[in-house]
């Protein structure tokens, strides 16, 4: 599944929580974010956003992105070239696959992670408290695309 669209009032409210400001701005780029539906670059999304509103300033997109991944809002995702990508988080934990072709992000369940997490407590004495993993590659659609399907990893 794509990054869900953000519900205003649960991103003002997971703001307040996080301890950030609500901002007029701040719920504008939330809102371009979820829009965009795939990973963006903090530039590409203030790009974006000063067609709609050519008053809002770069530093204030580059920094409400901070704010937002701080408050989980949004998250973080690496890219080529040490660039991040942005895309936009439901609430629940969760973890996401990145497609390295067309950008599209595609949040997964944290049920695929679990066993991983059960194998490492009884292999290795571990105990998870926390995991956030990225999966990069090609999304089912470019896969096809370029013909790389294949059921190994």
């Amino acid at each position: 599944m794509a990054a869900p669209a953000l519900d205003p009032v649960s991103t003002a409210d997971r703001l307040a929580a996080a301890g950030e400001r609500v901002t007029r701005q701040r719920l504008l780029v939330a809102d371009a974010l979820a829009a965009v539906g795939r990973r963006v670059t903090a530039q590409d999304l203030y790009d974006r956003l000063r067609r709609r509103d050519p008053r809002i300033g770069r530093a204030t997109v580059f920094r409400t992105l901070e704010a937002l991944v701080v408050a989980g809002v949004a998250r973080r995702l690496e890219q080529d070239g040490h660039v991040y990508g942005y895309v936009a988080c439901r609430p629940e934990h969760h973890h996401h696959l990145a497609c390295d072709r067309c950008g599209r992000v595609e949040e997964i369940e944290e049920a695929y992670i679990t066993p991983v997490a059960e194998r490492l407590a009884a292999d290795r004495g571990f105990k998870v408290d926390d995991a956030r993993l990225d999966f990069y590659g090609l999304c089912a659609r470019c896969a096809v695309e370029v013909g790389s399907v294949s059921s190994s990893g």
